[in-house]
């Protein structure tokens, strides 16, 4: 094995000395925050243009039901008839018109009533409009019925239902899903480097077969310390790479926030948050920005120690198995096209831990779908990281799971890297025929 060291140094200095490397190192993150600064400064801009809907009302009803917000604004049209207004409309450059006629009664002005625009009219839009008539159709019916306005008010008051742990501290409704959402982050980030730089092991593998290269440097070396060799350099070179993403996209996030002046946080208060609880055990409600200081609280609280050793264990074992799978099937090929046939199977785990843990992890991280994903080797790199945020022990992801985990991961790493370095000392050298999945359990039993 002291040849494998020179194979891992090699591997690495070939591809961070290769110019496409180099130029998408430093021009991938400089795109990647160029396309998220634009979708944050259109958005941005999209925001502060304000629509304008004109409202022609002859009925004696909604006198001021509908009011401005940040994004629409409304202006009353009296004394013209209808066809002067849609013109005035049209002409002003407004979004639309929406008018309610003068009927004996509200369910007929309801129905009578119409929205006039130019386009189809916006979803948004319409659900505020038809949920101003509602309310008010649902209040005249009970008027009707001998409910007073009061006894309405009451009626209608929203309720959400306090939550609080049993030693009294404030639970914060979401905040399950927002964590399974950062593992989850970390999960997609190791199936992405799974499948970049797999791709690369297989194509180097390619590459020396289809040169005869590969011919003279079988001679002194090992296959396993080549294929070895191949994966930990490769490896290598793509952690490099990725540190470097890492560090100038941060650098150029904050320039790019700076100098366009976008705020990265979005703050969503619900002022209909906040109620009042009675007793001692009894945990403040926060209200605006202290529900967002009480969120930003909860995920300092996160295990970022446990979820970066994770994420650097679930990364090396992942990787390694399906890197192996990559040069296997680069060493049983002549070129990239016949690889098509065998990458699907190696994909389908990855995108099938990505859809199912979200499902699964964000409904119920303890239900047996989650637990099984989590613990199955070709899937439990990226579900079991989407249950860690929430801990290990009490409410979070059961020690034995967590250990289980990776022993299955061990075990499916030393089986999968001695399966496919039977494939690649036979394929390496094979030539011009294309291979089949029987010939490839053919070549396990050599």
């Amino acid at each position: 094995m002291n040849k494998l060291p020179l194979i891992i140094r090699r591997e690495y200095l070939a591809k961070v000395r290769n110019k496409s490397f180099v130029i998408m190192t430093f021009l991938s993150p400089i795109l990647m925050v160029a396309m998220v600064v634009l979708i944050a400064y259109l958005t941005k801009l999209n925001d502060n243009e304000k629509r304008v809907i004109a409202v022609l009302n002859e009925s004696d009803y909604f006198s001021n039901e509908f009011l401005t917000t940040e994004s629409t604004s409304y202006v009353n049209f009296r004394d013209i008839d209808l066809e002067t207004a849609k013109d005035s409309t049209s002409n002003l450059g407004y979004y639309g018109l929406l008018y309610i006629p003068k009927a004996s009664d509200l369910e007929q002005v309801a129905e009578k009533s119409f929205f006039y625009s130019k386009d189809a009219p916006s979803t948004a839009v319409l659900s505020y409009l038809e949920s101003v008539f509602e309310e008010r159709l649902r209040q005249r019916r009970l008027v009707q019925l001998g409910v007073t306005t009061e006894d309405f008010a009451a009626i209608d008051e929203q309720f959400e239902i306090n939550i609080s742990t049993f030693a009294g501290e404030q639970n914060l409704k979401g905040i399950n899903e927002i964590k399974a959402f950062i593992g989850g982050a970390f999960g997609y980030l190791i199936m992405m480097f799974i499948i970049i730089y797999g791709g690369f092991v297989m194509r180097s593998v390619i590459e020396e077969k289809t040169s005869r290269i590969i011919e003279v440097i079988i001679s002194s070396v090992k296959p396993f310390q080549l294929m070895m060799g191949k994966i930990i350099g490769t490896a290598l070179a793509g952690v490099t790479q990725f540190a470097i993403w890492v560090v100038s996209a941060g650098l150029l996030f904050l320039i790019a926030f700076a100098i366009f002046d976008i705020d990265p946080t979005v703050v969503n208060s619900d002022p209909n948050f906040a109620s009042s609880m009675g007793g001692d055990m009894a945990p403040k409600i926060p209200n605006g920005n202290e529900m967002a200081e009480e969120y930003l609280k909860e995920l300092f609280k996160l295990p970022l120690a446990l979820l970066l050793f994770s994420f650097v264990i679930y990364f090396i074992l992942g990787y390694l198995i399906y890197s192996s799978i990559y040069a296997a099937i680069g060493a049983a090929v002549d070129n990239e096209t016949d690889t098509q046939q065998f990458i699907f199977p190696i994909i389908m785990p990855l995108m099938l831990a990505i859809y199912v843990g979200f499902f699964s992890v964000f409904s119920n991280p303890h239900g047996p779908i989650a637990v099984g994903f989590s613990l199955f080797p070709l899937t439990s790199p990226i579900v079991m990281l989407m249950r860690l945020p929430g801990g290990i022990g009490e409410n979070g992801v059961p020690l034995w799971q967590f250990i289980l985990s990776i022993l299955l991961l061990l075990a499916t790493f030393v089986a999968i890297v001695w399966l496919a370095a039977k494939i690649y000392r036979v394929g390496i050298l094979m030539y011009g025929k294309k291979p089949t999945y029987k010939e490839l359990f053919k070549w396990l039993r050599y």
